[in-house]
């Protein structure tokens, strides 16, 4: 493989590096849900502990949207909290799967992504709505996600349990993600890792491989 890089492994966030996601979006989506008293809320609710608890795995979906109801005071069905929670999520570029599929003829690839229960499912639906294909089993060959792990990025335990699992280390791995600290937390532990600041930046990457 002419210019492939030095690796063994080619590790893949999820959000704006395989599936795109639009934030002002589904913050303006919820905005709609609530009065203007709750619009400071709605801009912060990405960050609050208990978003950062449920990809974590500290608490499950059930509790989540009791937190979520309770945030926003509201008394939102369980299929309504799920639907505004979804809403940031869009396509998957059929493009993006086929470069990774090729990559995996020659590298093992996996997904490592800060993501909770909801989001999993609706992305496993997105991938079978658009693409017919059930989840990302047939796709990667490991799969990490934070709230499975009990870890979230950018926290060096998550890629050293990674890296344990993989049974390599880090200068044999590649890694792909769209926020900086998460980026800086993988380099922090000898990972390559590369900050994908938009949608070409996988394609320049690997363009004469």
């Amino acid at each position: 493989m002419n210019n492939a890089p030095d690796a063994d492994f080619l590790i893949f966030d999820l959000g704006n590096v395989i599936i795109d996601l639009d934030y002002p979006k589904a913050l303006q989506r919820i905005k709609e849900e609530v009065s203007t008293d709750f619009h400071s809320r709605v801009d912060s609710f990405y960050i609050t502990d208990f978003h950062k608890d449920y990809e974590r795995g500290i608490i499950n979906s059930s509790q989540f949207r009791e937190e979520v109801r309770s945030y926003f005071q509201q008394s939102w069905a369980d299929q309504k909290v799920d639907e505004l929670w979804n809403c940031l999520l869009k396509s998957i570029p059929v493009q993006r799967l086929e470069l990774i599929s090729k990559l995996r003829k020659n590298f093992q690839i996996g997904v490592l992504s800060n993501t909770n229960l909801i989001h999993i499912e609706a992305v496993n639906r997105i991938l079978q709505n658009e693409h017919g294909i059930e989840n990302f089993g047939p796709l990667v060959d490991w799969l990490f996600l934070s709230h499975e792990m009990g870890l979230a990025k950018p926290s060096p335990e998550i890629y050293e349990k990674m890296l344990g699992d993989l049974g390599t280390t880090g200068d044999r791995v590649i890694f792909f993600d769209d926020l900086q600290a998460n980026v800086e937390g993988a380099r922090a532990v000898g990972i390559k890792a590369v900050h994908v600041t938009g949608p070409e930046v996988i394609f320049d990457y690997f363009k004469n491989v």
